[in-house]
């Protein structure tokens, strides 16, 4: 399926209201001027779904965190302090330490990192993942149709990280090893404000994306329960 074919089926399946989903990756170009980036880059990546796209790269991620779920620098040792301490995320820099670690990034060789809205690209070569930011009902077309050809249980997964860590690091991992969870993100309170308040992010791995484009249509996007959250969606019941 087609960039092109993909917009037009998702339009048909969750209507015009709802924002058409942003594809990342790593490259050895930059898609916009790297500009700095103010706050935490959860805002800025938001601003994609206008249209415009964001370039990351080492020199304008300078939250600590940020560089570090971006894969651009190693952990900075205030990260485990500040999370526990500070925010009180995790109870110990102990746990923090060990969640990192379990992450197993892998620093990138590419300087860059794009965002892209989806009809702005010819191509899916070299994206990680498609993010989708969602409201609850948004939230379950998306994982309708995740689960519809894979049993898993942990088809879509939630675990505890920042908004960043949900949206790049989760996929990117996902995409390496060819595996299938989906990923819903931004739990955190420290990005939430960047963001509408009744949104969350659905993030899939490229490898999962290439099948869930062939098992749209058959899906339930397409059957009478969802076609009721659809018209909801886009304002044309109020219940």
């Amino acid at each position: 399926m087609t960039v092109k074919d993909f917009i037009t089926k998702y339009r048909e399946a969750f209507g015009e209201s709802v924002p058409l989903p942003v594809a990342f990756g790593y490259s050895d170009k930059a898609a916009a001027e790297v500009r700095k980036i103010p706050r935490c880059m959860v805002g800025a990546i938001r601003k994609v779904c206008d249209g415009q796209p964001l370039t990351l790269s080492a020199d304008n991620v300078l939250c600590g965190g940020g560089s570090l779920y971006t894969a651009f620098a190693p952990i900075p040792g205030r990260v485990p302090g500040f999370v526990s301490e500070v925010e009180h995320y995790k109870q110990t820099k102990e746990q923090v330490i060990e969640y990192i670690d379990r992450l197993g990034i892998r620093l990138t060789e590419k300087p860059y990192l794009n965002f892209m809205r989806l009809d702005t690209l010819e191509s899916l070569d070299g994206v990680e993942g498609v993010l989708f930011f969602a409201t609850p009902d948004v939230l379950s077309g998306l994982c309708s149709w995740v689960f519809y050809d894979n049993n898993s249980d942990d088809a879509v997964s939630v675990r505890f990280s920042s908004g960043c860590c949900s949206i790049v690091t989760f996929a990117a991992k996902e995409n390496a090893e060819g595996g299938r969870r989906c990923f819903i993100g931004m739990l955190d309170p420290s990005a939430r404000p960047l963001i509408p308040k009744e949104e969350l992010t659905f993030t899939v791995p490229m490898c999962r994306f290439r099948e869930l484009t062939g098992t749209m249509e058959q899906s339930a996007l397409f059957q009478k329960a969802w076609s009721v959250v659809r018209r909801r969606i886009n304002g044309e019941i109020q219940k």
